[in-house]
């Protein structure tokens, strides 16, 4: 897993083709700009790259990641606390009830594992799949309950996340149809 950064993870407002556009508006700064888009870039492709990877290994489906990874509104570097004392770690926001597990699976310590997953997209990417993949198994194949387990078995809190899900997969839906990749 390559070393990343903070931020590496595409937002909606950092398309490279953004970066480009800012690089016409502003002259003087051009090589900072394009050495910025180019980064921005790769970034997108190792990410698109982890994400096709990290499907195939669990058997779920690429595009279903994606959306995870959008819904989750993650980056490296990123500690959310929950309530109840967990919190959720990277770009899919991976819940520290996995650390455990995860690093059973990776035959790490727990230590390496929440800082892995903390800090690397694709190993936070990979973990992510992978209980997007548990989920699959636990909801016998029922792609949207593994969705919905992927947030929460409570059901009024599984069900919010799947609509929020949907909302958010129609939404880049329409963007793919109309061109638009910002």
């Amino acid at each position: 897993m390559p070393d990343e950064k903070p931020g590496s993870v595409l937002s909606e407002n950092q398309h490279p083709r953004l970066a480009l556009a800012a690089l016409g508006a502003f002259p003087l700064f051009a090589v900072g700009t394009t050495a910025r888009a180019a980064s921005i870039e790769e970034n997108g492709r190792q990410i698109a790259a982890c994400l096709e990877a990290s499907a195939k290994i669990s058997s779920v489906p690429r595009g279903v990641l994606l959306v995870l990874l959008y819904v989750e509104a993650g980056r490296p570097g990123m500690v959310s606390p929950n309530g109840n004392g967990t919190a959720d770690l990277g770009p899919m926001q991976v819940n520290t009830t996995w650390v455990d597990r995860i690093a059973r699976r990776w035959h790490s310590t727990p230590a390496q594992t929440y800082a892995a997953l903390r800090d690397s997209s694709c190993a936070n990417i990979e973990a992510g799949a992978w209980i997007l993949g548990q989920a699959m198994h636990e909801a016998h194949g029922d792609l949207w309950q593994a969705v919905a387990f992927y947030h929460s078995h409570t059901p009024r809190h599984g069900n919010a996340y799947l609509r929020r899900f949907y909302d958010i997969a129609l939404t880049m839906m329409a963007r793919n149809r109309r061109g638009d990749r910002s």
